[in-house]
């Protein structure tokens, strides 16, 4: 069947980056009209904020009580967990240091007049009382997405000690993640539309000046994302005695997978069998590789890290450092709650911002920065991302001793 010369145009990324275009020439040529246009963009943020909480909440049961096993898996688990836990706060550090070094936000908009200032935890014990909830449905209602991480951790747990009578909250759960996954489908189909209006009301009111600071940002993205994959990566290798050869040869079918669809999920099904054929043992894989998608995606960590900076700089929010590491504990905490989902970075960085107490119109407009400019940074990240979760599944394969590879 002869495909349409116009067939490029179903793709979401070529959408958006038209919408894109579409609109810096609506901003620049008539501003007053890019300006209302923004009521888009509004919009569609908040079809996104309405999804965090049941995304968050399904995904983390899932990925945590969904194999039942924690108990079986025992230092497995806690092995895999650790790696997790230590090469994502490396990312994230690595991702400030960037941010700071390259400054990609600065001098993009003048001193917002009647912004406040963030509002991080005054003390360190505050910030560790607000993490636990003492009513779910208000954390939901406020969008305090460290309580509701906290609460679905707490839940999951309770759910693998439930045993087979907790197995059908765990399939509820399950199902509850398939409709999000959908129902973010459906929401991101309308991503072009809020990038059209995000640019427009941008460029309408800045001009064509914020391309430089777009300029930056990538660049400290992709530095960054260099780092990891040519550095980091092989370094873990040489480290936990992994073949760096031969395991970069392994899982280049899943990172081009992962790098042409902007999918980890659809990576997923080849990094499980290329891992198998590199040596690593199936129990092994089937834990490591899905659970990693919940807590080691140190592509999309160095992103959110790098544009929360970007954030901050853009609207003329100083940062010290004490609020600098707050901040990355918060982002490096709800991180761990978005998963697979198309966009999905940008959502867990809204949600961490929101949490950490930067000003509803910074992470509203901040949204709507980042969104326009997403399918350029999205598929490096996906690709470091799906390569990450195979090295882990590597490593923990070489700490249980039964790696082949």
């Amino acid at each position: 069947m002869k495909r349409s010369p116009l067939h490029f145009l179903r793709s979401l990324t070529v959408q958006i980056l038209l919408a894109l275009l579409l609109g810096a020439v609506l901003g620049s040529l008539w501003p007053g009209l890019g300006q209302r246009l923004e009521i888009l963009a509004t919009i569609f943020i908040r079809l996104v904020l309405v999804i965090i909480a049941p995304l968050v909440f399904s995904t983390l049961v899932v990925g945590i009580a969904g194999s039942g096993e924690l108990r079986k898996l025992g230092a497995m688990a806690a092995q895999a967990i650790a790696y997790f836990l230590l090469v994502t706060a490396a990312v994230m550090l690595l991702a400030f240091v960037l941010g700071n070094l390259f400054q990609p936000g600065q001098g993009l908009t003048p001193p917002a007049e009647g912004v406040a200032p963030p509002t991080p935890p005054a003390e360190e014990a505050s910030f560790w009382v607000r993490l636990f909830p003492q009513n779910i449905v208000d954390a939901v209602v406020r969008g305090d997405v460290l309580q509701i991480v906290v609460f679905s951790l707490l839940f999951a747990v309770a759910l693998v000690l439930t045993g087979e009578r907790g197995r059908p909250m765990v399939e509820f759960c399950r199902s509850l993640a398939e409709v999000m996954y959908r129902f973010t489908d459906i929401i991101m189909m309308l991503a072009p539309v809020g990038v059209l209006g995000a640019t427009a009301g941008l460029v309408g009111k800045h001009g064509l000046r914020v391309g430089e600071n777009f300029f930056w940002l990538t660049v400290a993205v992709y530095a960054g994302l260099g780092l990891v994959f040519l550095g980091l990566y092989p370094l873990l290798c040489f480290w936990f005695r992994v073949p760096v050869g031969a395991f970069f040869r392994a899982v280049k079918e899943p990172f081009a997978i992962a790098f042409a669809t902007t999918s980890s999920a659809a990576a997923l099904p080849k990094a499980m069998e290329a891992m198998e054929a590199f040596g690593a043992p199936r129990r092994v894989v089937a834990f490591v590789l899905p659970t990693g998608y919940s807590f080691n995606l140190a592509g999309s960590t160095l992103y959110i890290g790098v544009a929360a900076l970007f954030l901050a700089q853009a609207f003329n929010l100083p940062l010290s450092l004490a609020e600098q590491a707050a901040l990355a504990a918060t982002l490096y905490v709800v991180a761990k709650g978005v998963p697979l989902v198309p966009r999905g970075s940008l959502v867990a960085l809204v949600a961490g911002l929101a949490s950490f107490g930067l000003p509803a119109e910074v992470v509203g407009a901040g949204f709507g920065f980042l969104l326009a400019i997403d399918p350029i940074l999205d598929m490096p990240r996906t690709g470091v991302n799906v390569v990450g979760n195979c090295l882990a599944a590597a490593v923990v394969s070489r700490w249980q001793g039964e790696s082949r590879g």
